[in-house]
């Protein structure tokens, strides 16, 4: 028998058909955070990214590592720039400074230049700015903006000298453009003149220009960039990393006791990612921006573990667990301890609150998993959790064995589309006495029939920029995920954020340059931007549907009232069919069907291409309450059913249910804290700068 090319269709449709009804009740409550945000300066993300500071090596930090250069800086009027070490530095963290020197045959205005970060936007707005001179100079500084292409001056601005030659002093101002450049090729200009200057030279550091911050922070994020990751509508901050945190080799993982305070105190780090931080994006200001944004902050402590595989033995472990127990007191402690004391001696004299720590990053791999398992997530454990019980620890492998009582344990995934779809039900049958943090995950490569897994060897090719059929599958497994959200705490894309001009990964969620008109959200973006602003406070049955092409999850939101259906279609022959009724919605009911597609899972957004089309339909239910519509192959969607709030909380268990607030109350360690430990001393090279030896 023949079937004609439409009769087919109809039966590959009738195949796919969902007929579903949703009960009203006998679902899990959901966790609070379920989509979020991951970030570890990779990409130039923090500095030349999110973090607004626009002068590129404005300190001249460097290391053994990355030395001290004059990178982003370039002579005007003839000067000669150098870099000196003074006897008497602007501090003890920033000992490198930039000389300029005035040639006899100079005349007029004489200086230097910095690119910022490939390019400096320029827009009608208020840019503040500072610089740290030392030496005698009489007269005026100018301080501007100009166009590289056209040398157009686009702001300018004269600052009095306050210079001396027996100590640094700093200068601040204000630049105001009167109107914005055509493009991001624009330089910073800092000039002076010749006939004030006595000594010949004058010595500069610290030389900063901040556009408009998000909610107006000093030393704050970069506007464009927060608002986007704020469209999300994101629940919790996963920082500072990543490998990021664990550092390369020893001494240089992350410092957070060298992230805080003036920056003139902050020395800066060799990132993991091949560059130098300069950690003006540090711990208060990782805390600002969850407040900012409204996100719980999840913050990872480095566990004696490196990225090249130093571990740090058993019984020099110790002084690691002090530092990460030093930090929580900074962030949390009464202004009655010493940390909480620094604090408010910052400014800061109301502590934060950190519900979540995890425990290192990614220990099962590079060799640490065996110390992970024997030693060192147990002790981080029993020393937190003796201080802090009600914090939630989060073990950063599923691969620990055996897993300590009352943690939770975070699950990374790189991989092929058909993996994620395949893992829509991984966590139907995980074990739920410990909850998973989704820390990590992204489609980084397409699918290949030859091979099955990632190509993880150096040089193997990835995809540039993330592809809708990624994107839709990485949909699957969120929804999978939810549908586990009694469980799952919550999911983070990684990377988040990656500067065009220089990256070490791909694909990424948002890219960017120094033009602020020129951002791509990516079809993951777009993708993320629905599930994450239809959230489902309450997960429902459903009856009567299978699943694959079609993927979903079924809810009630009770703040809203919304009852909810979202789905993704994968690898459908022809348009899905769908019915759905929830019970206690009847005939009449308003719905808003949200639907996102591509011209082809192919298509992904670039500079100046935005391939996701949304489209809005509304629909009103016909008798019994039911729902009817098609979804389209790789198409994402939401079904929003209006309906009045109710006001019962629900209770995730792990969030504020049987655990506590964050945690599980009442747990009490079992090898009886600190006096268990009977170290005999740690690596002097890598102990915390002005810390003491601690014995144990």
């Amino acid at each position: 028998m023949w079937l004609s090319g439409i009769a087919l269709a109809a039966v590959a449709a009738s195949a796919n058909a969902l007929d579903l009804t949703v009960a009203a009740n006998g679902g899990n409550a959901t966790s609070p955070l379920q989509y979020g945000l991951m970030f570890e300066d990779i990409n130039f993300s923090g500095d030349g990214g999110i973090y607004a500071e626009l002068i590129r090596n404005r300190a001249f930090q460097g290391n053994t590592v990355h030395p001290s250069t004059l990178l982003g800086y370039s002579a005007v009027g003839g000067t000669t720039l150098s870099l000196k070490n003074l006897s008497q530095p602007l501090s003890s963290a920033l000992p490198t400074s930039m000389n300029v020197a005035v040639a006899k045959a100079s005349s007029g205005d004489v200086g230097f230049s910095n690119t910022g970060y490939w390019g400096i936007g320029v827009e009608v707005q208020d840019y503040t700015g500072s610089f740290w001179v030392k030496g005698s100079y009489d007269g005026s500084f100018t301080a501007s903006l100009k166009s590289d292409i056209t040398k157009e001056t686009l702001a300018s601005v004269q600052v009095p000298s306050k210079a001396s030659s027996s100590e640094w002093i700093q200068h601040n101002f204000t630049l105001t453009p009167a109107s914005a450049a055509q493009n991001s090729n624009n330089s910073f200009i800092l000039t002076f003149k010749k006939s004030g200057v006595t000594g010949g030279s004058l010595d500069f550091t610290l030389i900063s220009l901040f556009p408009p911050t998000y909610k107006n922070r000093p030393n704050g994020l970069r506007k464009d960039i927060a608002e986007a990751l704020k469209e999300l509508n994101p629940k919790f901050l996963r920082f500072p990393g990543g490998n990021n945190l664990e550092g390369d080799d020893p001494p240089y993982l992350w410092y957070w006791n060298e992230t805080i305070g003036p920056l003139k105190d902050r020395p800066g780090r060799p990132g993991t990612w091949g560059y130098q931080n300069t950690d003006g994006l540090g711990l208060i200001e990782y805390l600002h921006w969850c407040q900012d944004l409204e996100l719980e902050p999840i913050l990872a402590v480095w566990d004696g573990f490196y990225l090249s595989g130093p571990v740090t033995p058993q019984s020099e472990l110790g002084v690691w667990i002090q530092f990460a127990l030093d930090e929580l007191e900074f962030l949390m402690g009464s202004t009655s301890t010493k940390y909480g004391a620094l604090r408010a001696s910052l400014g800061y004299p109301e502590p934060f609150q950190i519900n979540y720590v995890e425990i290192g990053n990614e220990d099962n791999l590079g060799g640490g998993n065996a110390s992970y398992s024997a030693y060192r997530l147990p002790m981080f454990t029993e020393a937190i959790k003796a201080v802090y019980p009600d914090i939630t620890i989060i073990g950063s492998t599923p691969t620990v064995d055996p897993i300590p009582d009352h943690i939770s344990l975070d699950y990374h995934e790189y991989s092929r589309p058909d993996n994620f779809v395949k893992e829509f039900g991984l966590f139907d049958h995980y074990n739920r006495s410990h909850p998973i943090l989704i820390g990590e995950y992204a489609v980084i490569d397409p699918n290949n029939a030859s091979m099955a897994s990632v190509d993880w060897t150096s040089g193997a090719t990835r995809l540039a920029f993330p592809s809708w059929t990624g994107s839709v599958a990485e949909a699957v497994f969120l929804i999978g995920a939810e549908r586990n959200s009694d469980f799952i705490i919550g999911a983070s894309y990684a990377p988040t954020l990656q500067n065009l001009n220089s990256f070490q990964w791909v694909p990424d969620m948002i890219s960017f340059t120094a033009d602020t008109t020129k951002d791509v959200l990516s079809t993951s973006w777009h993708m993320l931007q629905l599930l994450g602003n239809h959230l489902i406070t309450e997960t429902l049955p459903t009856t009567g549907g299978n699943f694959g092409p079609a993927y979903y999850v079924a809810g009630y939101n009770n703040q809203t009232g919304s009852h909810m259906l979202k789905t993704a279609i994968y690898n459908a022959t022809a348009d899905v069919p769908v019915s759905v009724s929830f019970k206690g919605v009847s005939a009449g009911a308003t719905a808003t069907l949200s639907i996102l597609t591509a011209p082809s899972g192919d298509s992904y957004n670039n500079v100046g291409t935005q391939v996701v089309k949304s489209t809005n339909t509304t629909i009103k239910a016909s008798a019994g309450g039911v729902f009817k519509f098609s979804l389209p192959n790789l198409s994402v969607s939401v079904l929003e059913v209006q309906g009045r709030p109710s006001y019962w909380a629900g209770s995730w268990g792990g969030h504020r249910g049987a655990w506590g607030h964050g945690g599980f109350g009442g747990w009490t360690p079992s090898w009886g804290g600190w006096g268990s430990w009977k170290g005999t001393g740690h690596n002097k090279r890598d102990v915390p700068k002005g810390y003491k030896e601690i014995a144990y």
